[in-house]
């Protein structure tokens, strides 16, 4: 049994007395083209006999600069111990998915939503981080027949700015595309200005490749750094703005870090609005907690998953 912090249970409860009921589903107006996305499958060796939601699979999402690859060693785990087979997808724009100039929430859920009919999950759960979190939530706000639970690791359905960091890493990038550049150790060098962890810089490099060309040597970023970069303005907002009209009343996990400020405790209250069955547990990390601590990630996404006694 994981147990929630003091601080967190007691926010729980505030959240859930506060919450407000809904007046309407609405429907988001904009609806984008969506993108086939790329995933790897982690099959458990062997599923589960005890767990009533065995055949519900695991959706798993990456945070901005990140991929698929990103949650390899997580997803085995959890298929392991979960005994569930974990999708986890290169969102639009990263990893081996497609390119397409629009590059927000909405468009980030109908493509995960498209995913899983055509994949034909039942009763799938979402897990995302930071990013991934956010195109989570929207789409159980969208769609909520689709799934069966949420976990938003690091993320609120709240607008909040984007921090500067990101800006400063795709110039750093685009740097490095136009030095034409051959060796990891020279993009490094070049992203050392902008970025001083060795971490982060690994992590943003971790997008290198070299495309299929056999006359050049020279590497290019997966993530197309134009549309991205356009797009940052606006990955802070959250699509729903009035928990009155909407929420998703099935089960959902927030795991947030103890270090990081993506989900203060000011929110809180918004998020029992959005998601009235909501469940908060802390993990003493930052924003990246998932990679900083991944046994405390491991241990609330099993309890919370696991059959209710």
């Amino acid at each position: 049994m994981i147990s929630l912090s003091p601080r967190a249970t007691a926010l729980r409860l505030v959240a859930k007395r506060t919450f407000t009921p809904s007046l309407s589903q609405p429907i988001l107006r904009m609806r984008y083209s969506t993108v086939p996305l790329a995933y790897d499958l982690h099959e458990p060796a062997k599923p589960s006999v005890d767990n009533p939601n065995k055949n519900s699979p695991i959706v798993f999402m990456h945070g901005l600069f990140g991929s698929k690859k990103n949650n390899r060693t997580i997803s085995k785990v959890l298929a392991r111990d979960l005994g569930r087979s974990v999708y986890a997808i290169d969102l639009r724009n990263h990893g081996d998915s497609p390119h397409d100039p629009h590059h927000n929430y909405t468009a980030m859920a109908a493509d995960v939503g498209d995913f899983i009919k055509q994949h034909d999950l039942k009763d799938p759960c979402l897990i995302g981080h930071s990013m991934g979190a956010k195109a989570a939530m929207t789409l159980s706000l969208t769609s909520p027949s689709l799934i069966s639970s949420l976990i938003s690791v690091d993320n609120a359905p709240v607008d909040a700015r984007l921090e500067s960091d990101f800006a400063r890493y795709i110039r750093g990038m685009k740097e490095i595309e136009s030095s034409g550049v051959t060796k990891q150790s020279q993009a490094d060098s070049i992203l050392e200005p902008y970025e001083s962890s060795v971490v982060i810089r690994q992590f943003l490099l971790g997008n290198l490749h070299r495309p299929h060309h056999p006359e050049s040597q020279v590497q290019k970023f997966k993530v197309p750094l134009s549309i991205i970069g356009r797009a940052l303005d606006h990955l802070g907002d959250f699509p729903f703005k009035d928990p009155r009209e909407v929420r998703f009343e099935k089960p959902a996990l927030f795991v947030r870090g103890t270090r990081s400020r993506y989900v203060p405790d000011e929110v809180i209250p918004l998020i029992g609005q959005f998601f009235p069955r909501f469940e908060l547990v802390d993990v003493e990390a930052g924003h990246w907690l998932i990679s900083e601590n991944p046994e405390a990630f491991r241990r609330a996404v099993v309890e919370f998953l696991s059959p209710k006694e």
